[in-house]
């Protein structure tokens, strides 16, 4: 896919990885909505954007509910005069025993981690058929694709996203419409500033800027997936397919510092 004038929308996109993403489809020529939840954050990030390029406006609205998602789709499109890219980037983890987590905590992430990117999306769609050189991107987690202690409902969001997009790519095949799915490993973002965890728990950090590197190539190539983490973590996805028991082994062994590490994690 061309980037060029392709008019896109990133949820999310006021930090971290969507901010990253919004930098570099801006200086590719594209036209960006970012959306985000919290307007002061927002205008820093469009005051950040506009440095590269004046195609940039936001939309302050919460994607969880039912209002911030519709006033999103009629805002984005009346400042795009339509939609060529929906990029469902926006998210929030609550880390923890699942039992010691509230449920109002659980439901925050289900509701923004999954029910907000399927509704999104379907708002979304006719928008997407006209153009008729369109994408859906889903940014996933590396967790959707090994489960980890302690993020047990954030895995299973993170998942139900891939599977939706991994569905939705082949009802959509021929209709002019594709879906790629992202699987960023941990990233150096404002929502892993409570996790604790480093490298030798698994949870090593990347640039924002080197996973939108890879997701805009991602749409260039219109990719299937995007997956980070190199050889380690494509040796551990071998391993927890062919092998979960020695997966599960090695957990049980980080288990008692790696819960210590990401009891505080909570980005919602």
């Amino acid at each position: 896919m061309n980037i060029k004038n392709k008019r896109i929308m990133i949820t999310g996109g006021s930090s971290g990885i969507g901010l990253a993403l919004a930098h570099l489809l801006l200086a590719k020529g594209a036209k960006i909505v970012v959306t985000g939840r919290r307007p002061d954050v927002l205008a820093s990030a469009l005051r950040e954007l506009h440095n590269v390029s004046a195609s940039a406006w936001g939309v302050a609205a919460d994607v969880s509910t039912t209002d911030g998602r519709a006033s999103t789709i009629k805002q984005t499109l009346d400042l795009l005069s339509g939609l060529d890219i929906l990029v469902n980037n926006a998210g929030g983890v609550r880390a923890g025993r699942l039992e010691n987590t509230p449920e109002s905590e659980l439901q925050a992430m289900i509701d923004v981690d999954l029910v907000a990117p399927i509704l999104l999306t379907r708002a979304a769609l006719p928008a997407l058929r006209d153009s008729g050189d369109a994408m859906v991107v889903n940014v996933a987690s590396g967790i959707a694709l090994i489960g980890a202690p302690f993020y047990a409902t954030y895995a299973a969001t993170k998942a139900g996203l891939a599977r939706f997009g991994e569905a939705l790519r082949r009802e959509l095949k021929g209709e002019g419409v594709h879906v790629l799915t992202a699987y960023p490993g941990g990233t150096d973002t404002p929502m892993m500033k409570s996790n604790r965890a480093g490298p030798e728990l698994g949870f090593g950090r990347e640039p924002a800027s080197a996973v939108a590197d890879a997701i805009v190539e991602g749409i260039e190539a219109a990719a299937f997936e995007v997956v980070r983490g190199g050889e380690a973590r494509a040796q551990m996805i071998a391993l927890n397919r062919d092998n979960p028991a020695a997966v599960d082994e090695r957990f049980l062994g980080l288990k008692k510092a790696l819960e210590d590490a990401v009891k505080d994690h909570s980005a919602l």
